[in-house]
């Protein structure tokens, strides 16, 4: 399989996921719940992948790019995640912005080690 082709494929599938988490649950509350589902499931496989990437060195590149750069590419999103911010503050809800903001990258960062721990623990 051709690099681009992997890329594509999984971004294609990521984006699909996360298009499904945000038209089922970003309606409900304040913050949109599905684009913060779909930042910290990414998170998560995230630390999963780098898991199964480092425990398996011969993995071909296509797979490689294939889980990270396409599909978790797919399925997590800054621009989405720094919109939305950028909305409750035009909004003045500033707290909610405060909150929408470090939860995102605190729980992404933590399910990120999370993930690659259990790799490492199931090894």
């Amino acid at each position: 399989m051709k690099s681009w082709l992997a890329v594509a494929v999984g971004a294609s599938v990521g984006a699909w996921i996360r298009w499904g988490l945000s038209v089922s649950l970003n309606g409900v509350g304040v913050i949109p719940l599905g684009t913060f589902l779909a930042n910290a499931i990414g998170g998560l496989l995230m630390g999963v992948a780098l898991g199964i990437l480092q425990s398996v060195p011969n993995l071909s590149p296509e797979w490689r790019l294939l889980m990270t750069t396409g599909f978790l590419g797919g399925l997590t999103t800054f621009s989405t995640f720094s919109a939305e911010a950028f909305t409750l503050m035009q909004k003045q809800n500033y707290g909610w912005a405060v909150l929408h903001i470090s939860s995102h990258v605190i729980v992404s960062i933590v399910l990120t080690m999370i993930g690659y721990w259990c790799v490492l623990r199931w090894q």
